[in-house]
C-alpha cells in the first residue's frame, strides 16, 4: 500500500477514546428468481467466478487502494457492469446489455470472460495494482483449458471491459469541487475532531443509469423551529452522543457496524447470490444491478447534500442556542460517538445506498423475508437479519444511534434510494424474451 493510501486509513480508521469509531457514508424484473433459490443442487457446486471475482475487486478497491464509499461504489459498478455485459453476451443476451453485448457464438468459456472483464477494469482503476492483478488473471486463467473457447472468452471479456473504461471516461469522478461552508444556523460547515472537507465531486459525476444527478430531489430539510427538527435534534442528542446512558449495547454495537468503511454490504451481496443458488449469469446480472444502482443513488444523494448544504449533528447540538428555537438548548461540549464524515448531513448516504440496495434485493428475489448476515471487524460482531426491510429500518436507527445523523435525514435518503432503484429496473437489465 501507498504512503498516501496508509495515511488516508489512519485518518479514516482513528478511534477516538473509548466510544468513537470511524465515519461512513456511505447500498428489476427478474424472470424466474425462484426457481434459482429452490432448485435442488446435487454434488459439488463450481466456483462461482463472478463471486471469485468481487472477491479480487474487494480486494483491490479497500484492502490496497482504501478507496472510500462514495469512491468504491463506483469501482465496484465498473466491474460488475462489464462482467454482466461479457456473460450476458454469452448467453446470448436474454437480457438488455448494460452499455453492448459483445459479438459472442455462445460457445465461449464463462471464467475466462469474467475474469477478463473484471481484470481489465481493475487494471484501467488500479495501474499501481497491475502486477499483483496479472498474476490473478493468470491464475484464474491457468484453470480453464486451452482452445478457441478460452480465448474467445478472453476477447468478450476485453471488449467488455474495455467499453466500460472508455464509457466513465471524463465522467467527473474525482474532480475538483468542494464544500461551500456556511456560517448560518442550518448550514454545514467541517466538523470535529478532523475537520475535513471530501468528496463534494460525486453528486457532480454522470450517473451510470439515470438522466442526471438532479433527476431525483429531496423535500427540505425541517424548519429549525420546527417540532420535526426539535424531535430530531433532541433524538440524536440524547442517544447519539459520545457519553450517552440511554443507548444500549446493541444500538452502540449496530452504529458501529453499520459504520464500517470496509462495508458488510459485499459479504452480504456475495452470501445472498450463494444461498439463493444463482448461477454465474444471474450472479453478474444481480451484482450489477446492485452496484449500478448503489453508485447511482449515491450521486443523487450527494448532488441533494451540495444543494441543502445542511449542518450536521455536532455541529447543530453545539449551536443550538443560535437557532432560533426555543425547545432547543446548546451543549458546546457535545460529541457523537462516532466521527462525522466530511460533508453536508442532508440527505443521508448511507440511508440512499441501503434503500436503493434493500430495494433490489427486495424485487429481485421476489420476497422480503431472506434472511442473512454480515461481519464488521470494527464492532467485532457479527449481524443477523431475517429481511431486508429490518436491516434498513436497523441502518435508520444506526445512523441516529451514532450521532451523526439526523432521523429524517436517514427517513429520506431512504426514499430517495427506492426512487433510483425504481427508475433503474424500470430502464435496465430486463428480460428480453
Amino acid at each position: 500500500m501507498t504512503s498516501r493510501n496508509q495515511t488516508r486509513r489512519a485518518i479514516w480508521s482513528r478511534i477516538i477514546p473509548a466510544t468513537i469509531a470511524l465515519g461512513s457514508l456511505v447500498a428489476s424484473t427478474m424472470t424466474g428468481p425462484a426457481p434459482y433459490a429452490a432448485a435442488a443442487i446435487s454434488g459439488p457446486r463450481p466456483a462461482n467466478p463472478v463471486i471469485t471475482w468481487d472477491l479480487n475487486a474487494q480486494t483491490a478497491i479497500w484492502d490496497v487502494a482504501a478507496q472510500q464509499p462514495n469512491e468504491q461504489v463506483r469501482s465496484f459498478a465498473m466491474v460488475s457492469g462489464a462482467v454482466y455485459d461479457a456473460l450476458n453476451a454469452i448467453a446470448g443476451t436474454p437480457y438488455q446489455p448494460y452499455l453492448a453485448a459483445p459479438p459472442s457464438s455462445g460457445t465461449e468459456s464463462a471464467d475466462a470472460a469474467v475474469a477478463a472483464a473484471a481484470h481489465d477494469v481493475l487494471a484501467a482503476l488500479f495501474p499501481d495494482q497491475q502486477e499483483r492483478l496479472r498474476a490473478q488473471y493468470d491464475a484464474a486463467l491457468v484453470a480453464v483449458p486451452d482452445g478457441r473457447s478460452k480465448r474467445g472468452g478472453i476477447t468478450i471479456g476485453a471488449r467488455a471491459a474495455a467499453a466500460m473504461v472508455t464509457a466513465r471516461q471524463d465522467d467527473g469522478a474525482f474532480g475538483d469541487q468542494q464544500w461551500t461552508p456556511g456560517t448560518r444556523p442550518g448550514q454545514w460547515r467541517p466538523t470535529p475532531p478532523l475537520f475535513l472537507s471530501q468528496g463534494a465531486w460525486t453528486g457532480h459525476m454522470r450517473p451510470f443509469l439515470i438522466p442526471r444527478a438532479s433527476t431525483f430531489r429531496t423535500p427540505a430539510p425541517p424548519r429549525l423551529t420546527s417540532s420535526a427538527y426539535t424531535r430530531d435534534l433532541n433524538e440524536v442528542k440524547e442517544v447519539g452522543s459520545a457519553t450517552s446512558t440511554v443507548r444500549t449495547q446493541d444500538q452502540t454495537e449496530a452504529a458501529m457496524w453499520w459504520h464500517d468503511r470496509r462495508s458488510a454490504s459485499w459479504e452480504i451481496k456475495r452470501q445472498l447470490a450463494t444461498t439463493q443458488r444463482l448461477d454465474a449469469l444471474q450472479t453478474a446480472r444481480f451484482f450489477a444491478m446492485t452496484d449500478l444502482i448503489v453508485a447511482d443513488s449515491g450521486v443523487s444523494c450527494f448532488s441533494q447534500k451540495d444543494f441543502w448544504s445542511y449542518w450536521r449533528p455536532v455541529t447543530a447540538i453545539q449551536l443550538a442556542d443560535t437557532d432560533g428555537n426555543p425547545k432547543t438548548t446548546a451543549d458546546p461540549g457535545w460529541q457523537s460517538l462516532l466521527v462525522t464524515p466530511p460533508f453536508p448531513e442532508y440527505p443521508s448516504g448511507h440511508a440512499c445506498g441501503t434503500g436503493a440496495r434493500m430495494s433490489l434485493y427486495r424485487h429481485f428475489f421476489g420476497r422480503d423475508d431472506i434472511a442473512f448476515s454480515g461481519s464488521s471487524v470494527d464492532s467485532g460482531t457479527t449481524r443477523q437479519f431475517t429481511s431486508f426491510s429490518q436491516a434498513l429500518n436497523e441502518l435508520i436507527g444506526a445512523r441516529v444511534w451514532g450521532g451523526v445523523h439526523f432521523r429524517t435525514a436517514d427517513v429520506e435518503g431512504a426514499k430517495l434510494g427506492e426512487e433510483v432503484y425504481r427508475y433503474a429496473v424500470r430502464h435496465y437489465f430486463r428480460p428480453r424474451r
